[in-house]
């Protein structure tokens, strides 16, 4: 297993990390990522940590709380030796206080998820979303107190614009309070919009990627093919309306490419579509889910060996999209402005 640093801290984790939203299967969205219980999540979390992967990911939402104390439950006295990040922000119940980044909702969404997972630290706590209502000191000052009672060790956000990360650094440097070492974020084959801004960013203020839904919303597991119907079998049939969307051709032209690396290296597409990941910038963690141990030890194949530059630049070249303004504006000034540039893998 690979270990990288995690943006500008001293923390190292796993390039994968397991992600946890398919245990509980509470609710149409999350029975459509899985119902895993805690007997097989014992069962994948061993297998996790035979492989590295001691980094596991959560969130309070999920599942309503289900996959908190299914997780917690699950590691039991492994806790000193894994790594915990869950998050808050979102929605837990109906009343006006019980979402956002306030100070009141954190301290009480903290200390519940510090309830359902069993423990008394949390290793990295994610902002789940933006709250543009709650004043950014508020939620800074709320998250550096957290820290300095050993609630918290690191902070980290998800699904952050880049003003929205940019401020919030800067608040952080002016009153030298802990600063967000890792942004959770949407990125694929897919799905590339990450590299427009907010990679740029990541790189010049430091600042680790955890990649989600690497798959595409679960478009990159193989199933899917040009002039085929769904399989019958596919979490799409659920939760393809809670995702971005795809243009089928578009999406069909990366599926080729995918397939002719494919039939080049005899790894499966899930495990082309990751490696692929893994070699951009600023990317220090993929969450990984699976339902069952098939796949996740599919997953884990997808390390141990490197895509060589051309299949990296075919895959690229599938991939790629137009961006919006102002990066397109901005790729015509490559003498001064080389960062929204498509930027070429690590080698």
């Amino acid at each position: 297993m690979e270990y990288r640093q995690l943006g500008g801290s001293g923390l190292k984790v796993p390039v994968f990390s397991y992600g946890a939203a398919t245990f509980g299967g509470d609710g149409e969205l999350f029975k459509g990522f899985g119902e895993t219980h805690v007997k097989e999540a014992s069962r994948l979390i061993d297998l996790c940590l035979d492989a590295g992967v001691n980094f596991f990911d959560t969130a309070d939402i999920y599942s309503r709380g289900m996959s908190e104390e299914i997780l917690g439950a699950a590691i039991g006295k492994k806790r000193n030796d894994v790594l915990i990040s869950t998050k808050a922000t979102f929605k837990m119940a109906d009343g006006p206080n019980d979402l956002g980044s306030s100070r009141h909702h954190l301290i009480k969404a903290c200390d519940d998820s510090l309830r359902r997972l069993g423990t008394d630290y949390i290793d990295i706590y994610h902002m789940h979303g933006f709250d543009a209502l709650t004043p950014i000191e508020e939620v800074l000052s709320t998250l550096e107190n957290l820290v300095q009672s050993g609630k918290v060790r690191y902070i980290g956000c998800s699904n952050f614009s880049g003003w929205h990360l940019m401020k919030s650094l800067s608040v952080s440097e002016r009153y030298g309070w802990s600063k967000y070492i890792s942004h959770q974020a949407y990125y694929s084959l897919v799905g590339r919009e990450y590299e427009w801004e907010l990679m740029p960013l990541a790189m010049d203020q430091k600042v680790g990627t955890m990649v989600w839904s690497p798959l595409g919303w679960g478009r990159l597991t193989g199933k899917i093919r040009r002039n085929q119907p769904l399989p019958e079998v596919s979490r799409l049939h659920k939760t393809a309306d809670f995702g971005p969307p795809v243009d089928n051709e578009y999406l069909y032209d990366v599926i080729d490419a995918l397939d002719e690396v494919a039939e080049e290296t005899g790894k499966t597409i899930t495990q082309i579509a990751l490696n692929w990941l893994l070699q951009r910038p600023t990317v220090a963690n993929i969450v990984i889910g699976a339902r069952n141990e098939e796949q996740l030890k599919q997953n884990l194949g997808a390390i141990g060996w490197n895509l060589t530059p051309e299949q990296v630049a075919k895959l690229d070249a599938a991939s790629e999209q137009t961006p919006i303004y102002p990066y397109w504006h901005q790729r015509q000034f490559v003498e001064r402005n080389p960062m929204p540039v498509k930027v070429p893998a690590l080698v």
